[in-house]
């Protein structure tokens, strides 16, 4: 769908933000009371009340999503998964994409915001990357919660890909956690997260379709410490090619290399 001119954008927008507003409000009672069943059971709570959030607000705001399987995710299998980030959309996207628990790993700024930033401490794993000892308290986190069977989310570029390549070069820390507990890694892409709400502004929301496309997994069993810039830069290089493949809207210019 074409953009729509900007006065009916904005209209949209607000629109949008209002039911999201309304929605979280009518759920905010029940992930109160989810939060005192602790980090698992009521994590695992919240997050399936945040997907009923999603699955009521996303066609309200008419985006069609929709999973793409080039392989599916195994049954009874924790996974490192990772995706590219480029929209202020990928944070509702995570709940339409991920139908089970995970636990998702995310700035810390965004649990400052009134309500929604209690929803989010709760349903995710936190981070500030200008403190050491924060970094390595949000690494323990998540191994612990990859030891109790569930997946964690990572975007391994730390923040928006704000070039016209198809990726920004990735951080260590998801592959370097997945060789220490032997998690597979399973690449995730977001394609169309840039067209319906562009990175510089809330106000470029628009409607139209939304899909996610599940990748081969990329198995670290007999790996090493040495192995993570190797590990990197496969998982970056299949989930490059993948994105050219599928005319990533914001490509523009060719491959990088991934270090």
């Amino acid at each position: 769908m074409k953009l729509l001119i900007k006065p009916l954008q904005i209209l949209y927008t607000l629109y949008a933000l209002l039911l999201f507003v309304v929605i979280m409000l009518l759920v905010f009672p029940f992930v109160i009371i989810a939060s005192f069943f602790g980090r698992i059971k009521g994590g695992n709570a919240i997050y399936r009340i945040c997907v009923l959030w999603a699955d009521i607000w996303f066609p309200l705001v008419f985006i069609r999503h929709k999973n793409i399987f080039e392989q599916k995710p195994r049954q009874h299998q924790s996974y490192i998964f990772v995706a590219n980030h480029i929209s202020y959309l990928d944070a509702a996207l995570i709940v339409k994409t991920f139908r089970h628990p995970l636990r998702a790993l995310g700035k810390v700024e965004l649990s400052k915001v009134p309500i929604f930033g209690y929803i989010y401490k709760k349903a995710i794993v936190t981070v500030d990357r200008s403190s050491a000892a924060n970094r390595s308290r949000s690494v323990h986190i998540l191994k612990s919660v990859l030891r109790k069977e569930i997946s964690i989310l990572v975007f391994p570029e730390g923040t928006f890909n704000e070039t016209e390549h198809p990726l920004k070069h990735f951080y260590d820390g998801a592959f370097r956690i997945a060789i220490e507990t032997g998690t597979p890694i399973k690449p995730v892409l977001l394609l169309d997260s840039y067209d319906r709400m562009h990175y510089k502004s809330l106000f470029t929301f628009n409607p139209g379709r939304s899909r996610s496309v599940f990748l081969e997994e990329v198995p670290t069993k007999g790996l090493h410490i040495k192995d993570t810039k190797h590990l990197k830069e496969k998982v970056f290089s299949l989930m490059e090619a993948k994105l050219i493949e599928y005319k990533a809207s914001w490509i523009k210019t060719g491959k990088i290399p991934s270090e």
